[in-house]
């Protein structure tokens, strides 16, 4: 047995507004933008990168966060270290070989606006998968290009720490 007509409206009107109302109790808070954004810890200085790795993160979170040139500013540092494996089974007859780079950065920020406080310290690790066909530049470049989409995931995955920690 079907609804009348004006019985579907009302029932359609009713959950359109429980709908709208379940929506408007949620709340939502922009990365970029807020009290968040706000935040003095956020006015960082960056230390200098020793690694092409350091820099791609560096760089990523200087991008995202913003950067100070201010002596208080607060000091970021980032330590990576990488490494890379064969995925799957290492002896087979075919040339291309899966390979997979894994990138460990940790992120300390310390404060030198001469407030009391320990510093913030975040590591995160990250991985990207490349291939190898034995022709040695290729599989360089392959390589190189995999360490730094490793390393620009866990740039994103620190920033997401640091304004995690700084939204409590």
């Amino acid at each position: 047995m079907s609804l009348s007509k004006p019985l579907r409206r009302i029932v359609f009107a009713g959950l359109a507004l429980a709908m709208a109302t379940a929506l408007g109790a949620c709340s939502f808070t922009p990365v970029y933008s807020g009290t968040l954004a706000g935040q003095p810890l956020l006015e960082l200085a960056y230390a200098k990168p020793s690694s092409r790795l350091e820099q791609v993160i560096y760089q990523e979170l200087a991008l995202r966060l913003g950067s100070s040139d201010a002596a208080a500013a607060p000091l970021a540092q980032v330590t990576v270290s990488s490494s890379a494996a064969t995925i799957g089974l290492s002896a087979t007859a075919n040339p291309n070989k899966p390979q997979r780079v894994t990138v460990t950065a940790t992120l300390t920020v310390t404060r030198r606006d001469g407030t009391a406080g320990r510093p913030l310290s975040f590591t995160r690790q990250a991985s990207a998968d490349y291939t190898t066909s034995g022709q040695v530049l290729a599989d360089n470049a392959a390589a190189v290009e995999a360490g730094e989409r490793a390393a620009k995931a866990a740039a994103e995955s620190l920033r997401l720490a640091l304004l995690a920690s700084l939204s409590r």
